[in-house]
């Protein structure tokens, strides 16, 4: 081999190393740094069907005083399945301290006992009738075997 081809093979070897390393650097490169899109203010009327202008005119046709008095009522209105007694009164306190028993309101629910489920007889049938089906396969594989050792 002469210098020349030599000298040939080498750059190409070198150019061909250059190109790995730059490949290596731009896969390590991190990526981009998150930037957040700008903000857009709400639009409630966005995804209505009536035009917006209707929805402003809606809107002016109530006083914010009113508007504020039906928040202020709602934020204080009891919630939940009790709300329409939501302060017992003394009578009514004098008979749930006595009574808890199941279906009075206060909470307790009958007792169940601890045991086997009365649904088991049906699990126990199934698996009987598995155990019998998968005896009666062994009892006939047994049988094959032994007829082909005769």
């Amino acid at each position: 081999m002469t210098q020349k081809e030599e000298l040939a093979a080498l750059k190409a070897r070198v150019d061909e190393q250059r190109a790995r390393i730059d490949e290596l650097e731009r896969a390590a490169k991190p990526p981009a740094p998150f930037v957040p899109k700008p903000h857009q203010q709400y639009d409630p009327t966005a995804g209505m069907s009536m035009p917006r202008s209707t929805m402003l005119e809606m809107a002016a046709a109530v006083p914010d005083r009113m508007m504020r008095e039906i928040a202020l009522r709602d934020a204080r209105a009891p919630t939940g399945p009790s709300a329409q007694g939501a302060i017992p009164s003394s009578q009514q306190m004098s008979n749930v301290r006595g009574a808890n028993v199941a279906g009075s309101g206060t909470g307790w629910a009958r007792e169940i006992p601890l045991g086997p489920s009365m649904h088991q007889r049906y699990v126990d049938a199934q698996l009987d009738a598995q155990d019998a089906k998968d005896r009666h396969e062994l009892i006939e594989r047994d049988a094959k075997l032994k007829a082909m050792k005769r």
